[in-house]
């Protein structure tokens, strides 16, 4: 059974059918209640009908054999005395049910004077000699004439006549075609809701296979990236503005994401590769020429390219550590004081900082920092200047050189990695081209940014902007 709806279009298909048959039931309920009880309604209103044109001839004084309501035409009619002892009937009525009395001849000679009403309820609506009651009430039952066993819905009325007291007359309607009309509603129904169910149940699984069409072909699709492992194909989308739409460009932008993101690493894999293929030459060549001319060791070289290379390994732990999402962490951190601590034992370096606290890691913000005046000293001519202080909901710390800038078209690209300008190429007076991607991969993370500008002294400045605490 699972395996029978495990798909959306089953699923859809089952559940517009249910909704459909259980409106169904309910509209067809309520229309087989509400014929009823119109057809009913009707019955009862020829039965009183009938009732009250007996209960007027005998307020008018016409004798029980002289009723012209008896004949059995209209139906069955019963005339108590009292309420229970049977004084007139209907011709050839047979048998009876859903009166007061079931017998079907007078239990005495018809004749005028008084019948005796000691069986009366007491509880009878007063009434004046030749008036017939307001009030009618109904039974159902059933009645046999001449043969023919029918239900009836029967009315009785009461009338107060000169000279034999208080009679009730019970008239019935003959039921069969309220009975007819039910059976043959219900009969269609049976049938037309089975057929109904069933266009309702097609036409719901073509118009769903119709809209999931585009989802297979997306899936499809994907299956295909998948198994090429190209991130270069995108998947096809509708031509329409609905959801199956919107999910294949969603998808599509999460490929070329993905696909940007690998080709990313792919750049870094290499980049990084090839910036540590040459510390490691250069420091097996010393070690090389070391071990056949131990007097020719360049130790302070050796020494120096170990440096490097252990700060391009750690740059490089910290942006995988960064790129797999390293939380930041939430401790409080005063910027003012790391700003001095970054810019503790530096030349030429300038801090005038106002105490502003924010929330994340003091080592990776201290590397931020640290990067940044590694980079404005490299490129000051004598000064570099550090500021933090509030900026709204912000605290911006900004870091100035006065030396030749960064031009505008490179200020973007200045933070991607492996990324140094032709006035920077030297390895021996710059980094591997780390320094200022890491500080904004940082920045990020703590929910702020960082940017590149010009300084008031002509030279680069490097403006972080982080949240307050």
């Amino acid at each position: 059974m699972r395996r029978l709806f495990g798909s959306v279009r089953a699923r859809a298909t089952l559940g517009a059918t249910l909704v459909v048959a259980v409106a169904l039931v309910a509209a067809g309920a309520a229309v087989l209640l509400s014929l009823k009880s119109n057809l009913m309604g009707e019955a009862g209103t020829r039965a009183e009908r009938s009732a009250r044109a007996v209960a007027a001839q005998l307020a008018a004084g016409t004798p029980y054999d002289k009723l012209s309501g008896l004949d059995g035409d209209d139906g069955p009619v019963q005339v108590l005395a009292g309420k229970k002892r049977l004084v007139a009937a209907s011709e050839d009525l047979e048998k009876i049910s859903g009166t007061d009395s079931d017998r079907v001849k007078p239990q005495s000679p018809v004749a005028h004077g008084g019948d005796d009403d000691d069986d009366s309820d007491g509880h009878e609506e007063d009434l004046e000699p030749g008036e017939i009651a307001g009030e009618s009430t109904f039974k159902n039952g059933s009645a046999t004439i001449d043969g023919d066993t029918e239900d009836y819905r029967f009315a009785a009325v009461e009338v107060e006549t000169h000279d034999r007291g208080r009679l009730k007359v019970y008239a019935g309607a003959p039921l069969a075609a309220e009975h007819g009309a039910v059976r043959t509603a219900l009969t269609v129904m049976l049938i037309g809701f089975p057929l109904l169910l069933g266009v309702v149940a097609g036409v719901t699984w073509l118009v769903t296979r119709r809209a999931l069409r585009p989802v297979e072909g997306i899936r499809s699709e994907m299956a295909a990236i998948t198994a090429s492992q190209d991130l270069a194909r995108r998947v096809p989308e509708p031509q329409t503005h609905d959801e199956v739409a919107r999910l294949a460009r969603t998808t599509n932008e999460t490929l070329a994401a993905l696909e940007t993101s690998v080709e990313r690493q792919r750049r870094f894999v290499a980049d990084a590769s090839h910036e540590l293929r040459s510390p490691i030459a250069s420091l097996r060549t010393q070690l090389e020429v070391a071990a056949a001319h131990p007097e020719l060791l360049d130790l302070d070289g050796a020494v120096e390219d170990t440096v490097r290379l252990q700060r391009l390994a750690a740059d490089l732990l910290l942006l995988a550590r960064l790129d797999a999402g390293e939380r930041p962490g939430d401790a409080k951190v005063d910027l003012a004081g790391l700003a001095r601590e970054a810019a503790e034992g530096r030349t030429g370096v300038t801090v005038d900082a106002e105490p502003v606290n924010v929330a994340g890691s003091r080592g990776q913000l201290g590397r931020v920092l640290a990067n940044l005046l590694d980079n404005a000293q490299r490129h000051a001519r004598s000064a570099v200047t550090v500021s933090v202080r509030r900026e709204g909901d912000l605290a911006l710390v900004g870091v100035a050189d006065d030396g030749d800038g960064v031009p505008a078209s490179d200020r973007e690209r200045i933070f991607e990695r492996f990324v140094r300008l032709d006035a920077a190429r030297s390895r021996d007076d710059g980094g591997a081209g780390l320094g200022l991607a890491i500080a904004r991969d940082v920045a990020v993370r703590h929910g702020g940014t960082l940017t590149a500008a010009q300084g008031p002294a002509g030279g680069a400045l490097f403006e972080l902007r982080l949240p307050l605490s």
